[in-house]
């Protein structure tokens, strides 16, 4: 099982970005989708704290739509791509921001910064897709300490989900149980030991666990 995690998704979150990286030029929006993989050991299930690591001085939430592999899927059209997923969750996406900062200004990779342990928090339970709307017009949102922090809503996506994973099957073999995180809204920000997230999707409870 791999994680499969989309980057600059949404247009605002690519506006956020030079501040969040402590960069001065403007970032413009991918022309094809962008990803990264986390380990398998990087979930983080069942609503249980998140530990901030000893290593990390500026840790970040990012919540994200997640959907969930349920079948083989390699080069897969986007028009058949829909076939790929029938579940659909939260996540929170952890970034260890001040490494990521280091290592791109080093101009070296930064998993360290994403595919730490524990690192993808994802919703004990998913929801059937037949019980949503359409994929691409679905809302949720998060919270810390209980103030709305980020709201999203996927028919904003730069990259919808099917095109999404038929981009990324031309690359990775998509096999039942990956988990695709498809990118975050607005509104990334840091996390302190005491904080708690919570999380829903259309408006059913998704996430609710504590920062320690």
């Amino acid at each position: 099982m791999k994680i499969i995690c989309i980057g600059m998704n949404y247009p605002e979150h690519v506006r956020e970005l030079p501040s969040v990286w402590d960069e001065q030029t403007p970032r413009e929006a991918p022309r094809e989708p962008v990803f990264f993989i986390k380990p398998d050991t990087a979930l983080l299930r069942n609503n249980d704290p998140f530990y901030i690591p000893d290593f990390s001085e500026d840790v970040q939430y990012e919540c994200e739509l997640v959907v969930r592999i349920n079948r083989l899927c390699k080069g897969i059209e986007e028009r058949f791509a829909h076939r790929c997923y029938d579940e659909v969750g939260l996540g929170i996406d952890f970034t260890a921001r001040d490494l990521q900062r280091r290592c791109k200004a080093e101009g070296l990779p930064w998993e360290i910064a994403k595919g730490f342990d524990h690192s993808a928090a994802i919703a004990p339970v998913f929801v059937p897709k037949a019980e949503l709307p359409d994929i691409q017009n679905l809302h949720f949102s998060m919270d810390l300490n209980g103030e709305r922090k980020q709201t999203g809503f996927t028919g904003e996506m730069i990259f919808g989900v099917d095109r999404i994973i038929a981009y990324v099957s031309q690359f990775v073999t998509l096999r039942i149980g990956d988990l695709l995180f498809t990118g975050t809204p607005v509104g990334v920000g840091q996390v302190h030991i005491g904080d708690r997230i919570t999380a829903e999707l259309e408006g059913r409870p998704m996430l609710d666990f504590q920062i320690k």
